[in-house]
């Protein structure tokens, strides 16, 4: 364990105890420090909200950090995503969307007079959606960190992971035949399909074909669903689109933001869907989204979110990933000759080394650590997201951090 003495720019001071070290954080504190520390933009926004108040319930009260925070997010947003729920995290952004999800499916069927069977979900394998008790029922039952608690989350839907970004087009119909049988079979119980569009992220930074994401936008509508997608780490720019829906050319009913919306410096997250679909859980039985947390629309988060949006919009983000995926693709190439690593997988700001056997987690921290650069590996990928505002110095000692964690690994294996 390492203890964080100061952070600035991409670098964290650590102590061990015995010996100070230096590192370039290659994890973006878990992909959400875009902008790196003490970001004076960020510092300056933080500084200045907390001069007039720090927080005030958001329950018949609103205040100009949320309506900044708001409206940069309608303008950055895909088409019609015009209304904004702000929630507490990642996790908790996720459990609105299910519960606006059912929502939506609970007032369609009280217009209709019908009785309510569309209450579960589809989701696909290798998901992760969070931690909390409805996210964790849309992660991958078997292979995510989740199995214990199978007997006390709602069962869902799986549909099979879907082929790699490039798949071809015998893959690409392969998946989506096996998808519709599982989709169709369960047309009359289904309220709404989630997806981590484009890459999913914990499990596996594996980045799949915008073909199959397509293809669940047309079933979503022909089956009257709900199509979420969970941009909480791949939107903002991480995947070298704007939001990673951009790859396939759609707009879900309902999109889950977070992580880098603050640039890391607080914790909240956003629900964004459309005028339309608000409007009809608006007529529905509650008349609006059951959800309200204390911290929703914290002054502090919303005016830093507000700040780091505006940075975002100024469009340097694109040129950053563009440049970090060239880099890392370039600095990790004399690993695919290396028996041992099963792939390398380089997309827009996300670089991984896939290993033939799992990653000895202290051991690879250390290594990491003594070549100057924070990791956080796991299962067999060694991987970095790191700060767009990484210099390509920053971004070759990366690179240089994890060759070296992945020899070490294998001369251990």
């Amino acid at each position: 364990m390492f203890a964080v003495t100061a952070a600035n720019g991409v670098r964290l001071q650590l102590h061990d105890g015995q010996r100070h070290h230096e590192v370039i954080d290659a994890m973006a504190s878990w992909w959400c420090q875009i902008h790196g520390y003490r970001s004076p933009a960020l510092d300056e926004a933080l500084n200045r909200q907390s001069s007039q108040f720090s927080h005030v319930m958001f329950g018949g009260l609103t205040h100009k950090a949320a309506v900044d925070a708001v409206m940069s997010l309608v303008n950055l947003a895909p088409g019609s995503l015009d209304r904004v729920f702000l929630a507490d995290s990642g996790s908790v952004g996720v459990e609105v969307s299910l519960k606006l999800a059912r929502q939506v499916q609970i007032a369609r069927t009280a217009a209709r007079g019908g009785t309510l069977t569309r209450t579960r979900i589809a989701a696909l394998r290798g998901a992760y959606h969070g931690d909390t008790l409805g996210a964790m029922s849309v992660c991958d039952p078997l292979g995510g960190m989740h199995a214990m608690f199978s007997d006390s989350i709602p069962q869902q839907i799986f549909l099979p992971r879907p082929p790699t970004f490039a798949a071809n087009e015998a893959d690409v119909e392969a998946w989506c035949s096996a998808a519709d049988e599982i989709l169709d079979a369960h047309r009359d119980d289904l309220a709404g399909i989630i997806v981590e569009p484009i890459l999913q992220g914990a499990g596996g930074m594996w980045p799949w074909s915008p073909s199959c994401l397509r293809h669940l936008r047309r079933r979503a509508d022909e089956l009257d669903l709900v199509l979420i997608a969970d941009e909480v780490a791949t939107g903002f720019g991480r995947t070298g689109k704007l939001f990673a829906c951009e790859w396939a050319d759609i707009v879900p009913d309902i999109m889950v933001v977070g992580k880098s919306m603050t640039g890391g410096y607080l914790t909240q997250s956003a629900v964004l869907c459309s005028d339309e679909l608000a409007s009809e859980v608006s007529r529905g039985p509650g008349g609006s989204l059951m959800h309200g947390p204390t911290f929703m629309g914290n002054p502090l988060a919303s005016a830093v979110t507000a700040a780091s949006l505006a940075i975002i919009s100024q469009g340097q983000w694109h040129d950053d990933v563009t440049r970090i995926a060239d880099v890392m693709s370039r600095e990790l190439r004399p690993l695919r000759d290396v028996p041992g690593v099963s792939d390398i997988r380089v997309f827009g700001a996300i670089a991984a080394v896939q290993l033939d056997t799992p990653i000895v987690m202290r051991r690879a921290t250390r290594a990491a650590v003594e070549n100057g650069v924070w990791l956080r590996p796991f299962r067999d990928l060694v991987y970095a997201m790191p700060p767009y505002i990484c210099t390509d110095d920053d971004l070759k000692a990366m690179a240089a951090g994890m060759r070296a964690v992945v020899i070490d690994q294998l001369d251990a294996a």
